[in-house]
C-alpha cells in the first residue's frame, strides 16, 4: 500500500482517553507548538464512553433513591417504587454522548490539537506510523511521542469463558439489557459498583465469584468488610476462595454491546457445584493496552518511566507514557495528573527550562493516590491503609471511629460510617485515610490534601469544619486522638 507523505508535528500522542488529551493540550498551551492526537476509537477513551462517566450515571439514581427512603417526609410518597430503567439509562447515554465524540474533537481544536483517526504504532526514533481506514501514513514528532493508549480488560483462559462470550466492563457500563441471574467473575472495583447498579436496576440474582479472600483487598478491612456485609444484605451472594473450572453456554450469539450475548450459561467451579445464569460479567482486571505499539523496534521489553513519565531505556527524552499505559496506577484522575506532569516536561524541555521543580515530577501515585469506590456504602481513600505503612516501616499510630456527627444526622435517618487515619508518629502527619458511609466521597480530598502536603496533625486543629456538615468528623477524629 503506497504511504502518503509523511505529517510533522512537535508532539504526537498515540491514545485519546483523558490522559493523553491533556498530555497534548499541557504540551503546547500558550505556545506555538503544534500537537496531534492519534485515537483509533473514540476521542475521550475508556472513562468517557466505557467506564467512569456512564458506570457513575448509572450508579447515582440508586444512591439518590436510597437518601430519599431514609428521609421521613420523602419515603412515604415514593413508597417502594423501582426506578424507571429506560429513564436511567437514558440519561446515561447523554454522558456517552450516545457515543459521538464530535464535542471532544471540537474540544481539542479549541486548544489547538489535531486529530487523525486511525491505529498508531512507534515505528522509530520519533516516528508514528498510523493505519487508518484509508491507509497507512507517517507521523513524525519534533520533541516528543506520548503514549497514552490505555488499558484492556483482561479475561481468563477459563475453558469454555471466552467461546461464551461474557460481558466486560464495556457491557456492564452500556447495558441495554438488565440480566435477571448475572455471576460476577472478581471482586475488584468494578464488580461491586457493577453489582450495585444491577441490583438498582433489577437484576434479581447476583453472584459474585471471588477467587480471593475477599472484596477491595487492597482496602482497610472494615472498608471491604461493609461493602461485602451491605451486599450480601441486599440479596448478593458472595463466594470467596472461588474458582471457575469450565464454562458452557447455550448458542453463544454476539448480540451487542449491553445486550445478552446468547441462552443460559452455566459455570462449573472448582468445587465441582454448578451456576446456571444468564449473563457472566468478567471483572478480573486490566492489562495496559501496550502490546502492538512496536516497543521491541525500540528494544523495550518491558515499559516502564521515571517520574517524569519519560519512558526508561529509550535513549533522547523523546518517548513518554501516561495514565494505564504507564503501568503506574490505573486510575482516570491519576492519568490526568500523569497528563498534567508530562505535558508540562514536554513543554519546558522544548523551551530549555529546567525540570527539577516537583511540579515537574509525578510523585502523587507513590504513596498519595485518591480512590472512590461508588458502591452502597461508599469507600473512600487516599494513601497508604495501616498494613501497607507497617509494611514500609514506618511507626504507626491510627484513630479510628464511626462518623456520627450532626451533619451525618441530618443527611438521612439511617447514616451508618466510619473514618480511619494513619498516622507517622515520627512527623505526626497523616500517611492515609478512608472513610465509610454515604457520600463520603466528598471527604476525601480534605485528606489528600493532608496527605500530599504532609500536614501536621496540631496543624489540622486549626482547619475548623464547618456546622453542620460531615466533615465535622475530622475534629472528632483529632479530639479522639487527644483523648
Amino acid at each position: 500500500m503506497p504511504q502518503a507523505a509523511a505529517n510533522e508535528y512537535d508532539v504526537v500522542v498515540i491514545g485519546g482517553g483523558p490522559a493523553g488529551e491533556i498530555a497534548a493540550q499541557y504540551a503546547v498551551a500558550g505556545s506555538d507548538r503544534t500537537a496531534v492526537i492519534v485515537e483509533h476509537e473514540l476521542l475521550g477513551g475508556e472513562c468517557s464512553y466505557w467506564a467512569c462517566m456512564p458506570s457513575k450515571a448509572l450508579l447515582r439514581p440508586g444512591s439518590v433513591r436510597g437518601s430519599a427512603r431514609a428521609m421521613p417526609g420523602v419515603r412515604e410518597p415514593l413508597g417502594d417504587s423501582a426506578l424507571d430503567v429506560p429513564a436511567v439509562l437514558a440519561r446515561r447515554d447523554t454522558f456517552t454522548s450516545q457515543h459521538d465524540d464530535a464535542g471532544q474533537v471540537c474540544w481539542a481544536a479549541g486548544v489547538g490539537v489535531d486529530v487523525i483517526r486511525g491505529a498508531g504504532r512507534v515505528t522509530g526514533e520519533r516516528t508514528v506510523e498510523v493505519t487508518g481506514a484509508d491507509g497507512a501514513r507517517t507521523v513524525l514528532a519534533r520533541c516528543a511521542v506520548v503514549l497514552a493508549t490505555g488499558s484492556t480488560a483482561t479475561i481468563p483462559a477459563t475453558p469454555g469463558l471466552r467461546e461464551a462470550l461474557p460481558w466486560t466492563s464495556r457491557d456492564a457500563t452500556n447495558l441495554v439489557d438488565v440480566p435477571e441471574r448475572i455471576a460476577i467473575v472478581g471482586g475488584g472495583v468494578v464488580a461491586c459498583e457493577a453489582a450495585t447498579w444491577l441490583l438498582d436496576l433489577g437484576a434479581s440474582e447476583v453472584t459474585l465469584l471471588v477467587r480471593g479472600p475477599g472484596l477491595l483487598t487492597t482496602a482497610e478491612p472494615f472498608a471491604r468488610d461493609a461493602v461485602a456485609a451491605a451486599l450480601r444484605s441486599r440479596g448478593v451472594t458472595v463466594r470467596t476462595g472461588t474458582e471457575v473450572a469450565s464454562v458452557h453456554r447455550n448458542a453463544p450469539r454476539a448480540t451487542g454491546i449491553g445486550r445478552i450475548h446468547g441462552g443460559p450459561v452455566t459455570l462449573t467451579l472448582r468445587d465441582g457445584t454448578d451456576l446456571q445464569v444468564d449473563e457472566v460479567l468478567v471483572a478480573a482486571g486490566r492489562r495496559p493496552a501496550t502490546g502492538d505499539l512496536g516497543l521491541s523496534t525500540l528494544g523495550i521489553d518491558t515499559l516502564r518511566t521515571d517520574d517524569h513519565l519519560t519512558v526508561v531505556g529509550v535513549p533522547g527524552e523523546w518517548l513518554y507514557a501516561v495514565g494505564d499505559a504507564a503501568g503506574r496506577t490505573p486510575l482516570t484522575h491519576m492519568g490526568k495528573y500523569h497528563g498534567r506532569v508530562c505535558g508540562d516536561v514536554i513543554a519546558a524541555r522544548a523551551e530549555s527550562r529546567p525540570i527539577d521543580g516537583s511540579r515537574h515530577a509525578a510523585t502523587s501515585d507513590r504513596a498519595a493516590v485518591p480512590q472512590v469506590v461508588f458502591t452502597t456504602p461508599e469507600v473512600a481513600s487516599v494513601g497508604r491503609t495501616e498494613q501497607d505503612a507497617r509494611t514500609a516501616g514506618f511507626d504507626v499510630e491510627t484513630v479510628d471511629l464511626d462518623i456520627a456527627v450532626a451533619g451525618s444526622s441530618l443527611t438521612r435517618d439511617d447514616f451508618a460510617g466510619h473514618a480511619k487515619l494513619v498516622i507517622d508518629r515520627a512527623s505526626d502527619t497523616l500517611l492515609g485515610a478512608t472513610f465509610v458511609g454515604t457520600e463520603v466521597a466528598e471527604l476525601l480530598h480534605a485528606a489528600t490534601v493532608a496527605v500530599v502536603g504532609s500536614v501536621p496533625l496540631d496543624t489540622l486543629w486549626h482547619a475548623v469544619p464547618a456546622y453542620p456538615t460531615v466533615a465535622e468528623v475530622w475534629l472528632r477524629l483529632l479530639e479522639a486522638r487527644r483523648g
